[in-house]
């Protein structure tokens, strides 16, 4: 593995990135098609916050934090630090300090496909965690990985640059290019939804809104009354 720290990387606008954070992880994976979503095995360690900013990727050796340490000074007020392991661990490798260190610079959030430890004090300092692991388990400082280069997150290929957006439900990718189609998209889906929100208020029934009555038919689905089912 060629081991490298890429400086400088793109990053999307910020103005689309804080209009995009308004929007939860739901709504903006169903907006763009169902792509982008990490998977179920990341995790938050807090409740009701949603982050989103610029990723800033590390791949590091399993059980070992260097590329952390490197991929700190390259993070910007913003950013999102995405971490992944090139192979499965389960180790604590971000912490209390990390989090401080990262918070001066004004980052967002941390995404990390092992674990990570000092959660109440994580919650304490209000820096947003959403990890695969809670681990007291330590590592070392001791052979080199990558900063900014692409890594996969679960289900997800995450580029230097591309949006991070997570809150209570997970974690989704936006490609830095598709954040505009994904402002707009999101947009349509949420004034839809407040349309049949009202609806539902209002007493209609998802099966009318949705026209899922002939669907019901089509496969074949009766409706029996009880008195008739018991019977058979």
């Amino acid at each position: 593995m060629k081991t490298v720290i890429v400086t400088d990387c793109p990053r999307a606008d910020a103005a689309e990135i804080k209009r995009l954070a308004g929007f939860g992880v739901a709504t903006v994976h169903e907006a763009l098609g169902r792509v982008g979503l990490v998977g179920a095995g990341i995790r938050p360690i807090q409740h009701d916050v949603r982050a989103a900013g610029n990723a800033v990727t590390v791949l590091s050796r399993p059980g070992d934090n260097l590329m952390i340490h490197a991929a700190v000074e390259q993070c910007r007020a913003g950013d999102f630090l995405v971490v992944a392991t090139t192979s499965p661990s389960s180790d604590g490798m971000f912490g209390e300090l990390f989090a401080t260190a990262l918070q001066r610079r004004g980052v967002r959030g941390l995404v990390i496909t092992a674990g990570v430890r000092d959660t109440s004090e994580l919650r304490r300092l209000q820096f947003p965690v959403w990890s695969a692991a809670i681990n007291a388990q330590g590592t070392v400082e001791a052979t080199a990985g990558s900063v900014n280069v692409p890594i996969v997150v679960g289900g997800a290929v995450v580029r230097p640059g591309d949006v991070v957006l997570a809150d209570d439900d997970g974690v989704l990718v936006v490609p830095r290019e598709r954040v505009g189609d994904a402002l707009a998209a999101s947009e349509a889906r949420e004034a839809k939804e407040a349309l049949t929100r009202v609806a539902f208020r209002d007493g209609q029934l998802g099966l009318d809104r949705y026209g899922l009555r002939s669907v019901l038919a089509d496969q074949g689905v009766d409706y029996v009354a009880w008195e008739d089912q018991q019977g058979r």
